[in-house]
């Protein structure tokens, strides 16, 4: 028994849903840039990577896309890794080209490129809510665009001050920790404050950040991670306050749009992508 593929073929490491919005997405900008190419969704369980990954190799594909639990794992299976990858110490992105396996991450990489359309990153002030995996890859990258701080706003301290510590040692830029213990008032002197938490994520929406809105003032740009829904309670408290907003929606886009660059060398259109996660999840900008 042979197995034939008619088209160039990339995907996601995921779990399936009935509609995944990136599925839709990068499908979408394949059909507008006339590519014969198709992104599907796979499950694969934890003991299957290495043979998804290989496997994947081995029948032609472009690359694909890895999301939770397989960002860290994955990197065992690859030949090597991009700058940031090497920093973040997670992948997302891989590209198979010239019988290589490549690690990228957009992550961090999308949100920044939502940032860069509001304000330039270079000698900002940043404080970030969160020290996970999402944290990690922005401030990594954040770090990398030029910001000039990064004020790490989290719960857990231990996993904070990780992250305070690979920004201090591994980038130019300067990192503290404030421990989330209390209601947090935004310094006056911040320029871009930034949600890398879950909190909000569908169908959670009415959950909040501990955080005093009142002290948003409208100099300053306020991005959330959150794609699902977009206009999540602290895009909503922004723009009653005059700042300039980055949403999870612009995130995920421009993910999208790195990675199909990775793949296949093109640029893809924006606008169109994101329409179709506005049909997919019912939002409209």
């Amino acid at each position: 028994m042979s197995l034939e593929f008619l088209k160039p073929i990339t995907g996601s490491f995921a779990k399936p849903a009935a509609e995944n919005p990136t599925v839709v997405m990068v499908n979408a900008a394949y059909q507008e840039l006339g590519l014969d190419w198709t992104y599907i969704n796979c499950e694969v369980d934890a003991d299957n990577l290495k043979m998804a990954v290989l496997g994947a190799k081995a029948m032609g594909w472009a690359g694909f896309n890895c999301s939770i639990p397989h960002k860290v794992s994955v990197i065992q299976h690859l030949d090597r890794l991009g700058e940031s990858a090497k920093l973040i110490g997670a992948v997302n992105t891989v590209v198979i080209k010239d019988g290589l396996l490549i690690g990228e991450n957009t992550d961090g990489k999308g949100f920044v490129e939502g940032v860069k359309q509001v304000v330039s990153p270079k000698d900002k002030r940043v404080l970030i809510f969160g020290a996970g995996g999402a944290a990690r890859a922005v401030s990594v990258e954040l770090a990398l665009a030029g910001v000039r701080s990064i004020r790490v706003v989290n719960r857990n301290v231990e996993r904070g001050q990780v992250l305070v510590n690979l920004l201090n040692s591994g980038t130019d830029c300067s990192a503290d920790l404030v421990t989330w213990d209390q209601t947090i008032d935004i310094p006056a002197d911040i320029d871009i404050v930034i949600n890398a938490t879950s909190i909000g994520l569908y169908p959670n929406i009415n959950d909040r950040l501990n955080m005093n809105p009142d002290t948003l003032l409208p100099n300053m740009v306020v991005a959330d991670g959150i794609h699902n829904p977009a206009k999540t309670h602290l895009i909503e408290e922004a723009i009653a306050r005059n700042c300039s907003v980055v949403d999870g929606l612009t995130m995920l886009v421009n993910q999208g749009v790195l990675g199909i660059k990775y793949w296949t060398g093109l640029d893809s259109n924006a606008s169109l992508m994101r329409q179709s996660l506005n049909d997919v999840l019912g939002h409209i900008k």
